[in-house]
């Protein structure tokens, strides 16, 4: 695993409390080179969605802590958002919890064979994620999993954030 998806993975378990006691949801950590700085994306749901208020008392209290738990070397950008279209999936509950969406999944170079999915979720099987593509079924280590978002129409996004399908039916 590289050294930038252990660090992602690290900060996703101090954020995850945090956020938690916001009442508000982690979705994802992500660690980018962008501009030759680093960035650290942090994005964040909650019931309804979030607010731009959200994301800014978030980003401050992130910010402290990682002033704090001295996780990154040198300077860094922290940006922090709602999930959006192509909401990331980074723990294996959401693979379960989304079963049935489109998704795209990269896995870790390991020298062999394909690294890239689209397709419709179907779960977790074990330590497995599971996905239909292009009628074939693939079952995909957890573990070898580099990203993964979800590909949302702005129907689904609106269903996910209300709890409401395209019908007004509440799920």
């Amino acid at each position: 695993m590289s050294h930038i998806l252990e660090t992602q993975r690290r900060l996703f378990q101090v954020f995850d409390g945090v956020i938690a006691r916001e009442n508000l949801e982690l979705v994802a950590v992500e660690m980018l080179q962008l501009h030759g700085r680093s960035t650290v994306r942090v994005s964040i749901d909650g019931p309804g969605g979030v607010q731009v208020g959200d994301c800014s008392r978030i980003s401050h209290t992130l910010s402290a802590l990682l002033d704090v738990e001295d996780e990154l070397k040198g300077a860094f950008d922290l940006e922090v958002s709602s999930p959006g279209l192509e909401r990331p999936l980074q723990r294996e509950g959401d693979f379960a919890r989304f079963a049935g969406y489109r998704a795209k999944i990269r896995l870790l170079p390991n020298g062999e064979g394909r690294r890239r999915y689209s397709g419709t979720l179907q779960g977790v099987e074990g330590s497995k994620v599971v996905i239909d593509a292009h009628d074939d079924r693939f079952e995909l280590d957890l573990n070898q999993i580099e990203k993964a978002h979800l590909l949302l129409e702005l129907e689904e996004l609106a269903e996910l954030t209300t709890g409401q399908n395209a019908r007004g039916e509440t799920s």
